[in-house]
């Protein structure tokens, strides 16, 4: 490789600062890798004819919160947020992902197939946009 090849990117160099360091620190140690098979997982569950149990009802929520959260921190890195289509879906995955969980069962799971299909949508924008690879 020539240095004419190399990225003008400057190298990354840790905090000097203690605090900054354990932080960083912190970040890495907890720093998941994204796993679509996962998220396609937990969309089919979800989207599925069979309406998922109600003590399962709020971990799904949780995870799904957590896919809008990485499409939407995947986005936003990317600067997909440019594309009109992409920021509409962005909208909406922080719009549905801050609203409460109803307490009807029914609504729950009303309120999970929203998030599941913004994912669902989501993730297809971003791998139309060559944001991400196919999930799976």
């Amino acid at each position: 490789m020539t240095n004419s090849s190399v990225s003008a990117v400057p190298r990354w160099r840790p905090p000097l600062d203690p605090d900054a360091l354990r932080t960083v620190l912190e970040k890495v140690r907890a720093w998941e890798p994204f796993d679509g098979g996962a998220l396609l997982d937990d969309v089919a569950v979800v989207l599925d004819n069979v309406m998922p149990a109600e003590e399962y009802v709020e971990e799904l929520a949780q995870r799904l919160r957590g896919h809008l959260m990485r499409l939407v921190d995947i986005a936003v890195a990317a600067e997909a947020e440019e594309d009109k289509a992409t920021a509409r879906l962005i909208e909406r995955a922080r719009n549905v992902r801050s609203e409460n969980m109803p307490g009807d069962h029914r609504q729950a799971v009303g309120h999970l197939r929203r998030m599941g299909w913004t994912v669902n949508e989501l993730l297809e924008r971003l791998v139309a946009t060559k944001c991400l690879k196919e999930a799976a």
